[in-house]
């Protein structure tokens, strides 16, 4: 059974840093490409970060020069840097495969940026 835990979101003020990171278990971590990806409510959820099971990246236009994701096989875990956050960056974030996969999606982790 697939299991994906979301953590590291919080309060921050605009201007601030956040990193994300996202255990997964119960499946073949290293060789599928993952993604984060990002819900504010009453919008649709989108990707804002890929990396392929080759560490290429890319990004959304909204968080490009800001966020970097990053991966670490050995410990199946997913990152998410995200600096120089914005009030619009105030959203849920997730990490799942990418494309996703419906059955991994886990409870995610809240990022507030407020002042």
């Amino acid at each position: 059974q697939v299991q994906v835990v979301e953590s590291g979101g919080g309060l921050v003020q605009p201007g601030g840093s956040l990193r994300l990171s996202c255990a997964v278990s119960g499946t073949s971590f290293a060789i599928n490409s993952m993604g984060w990806y990002r819900q504010a409510p009453g919008t649709q959820r989108e990707l804002v970060a890929r990396i392929t099971s080759g560490s290429i990246t890319t990004y959304g236009d909204s968080v490009k020069g800001r966020f970097t994701i990053s991966r670490d096989n050995d410990k199946n875990t997913l990152y998410l840097q995200m600096n120089s956050l914005k009030p619009e960056d105030t959203a849920r974030y997730y990490c799942n495969t990418a494309p996703a996969i419906r059955a991994y999606w886990g409870q995610g982790t809240q990022v507030t940026v407020s002042s």
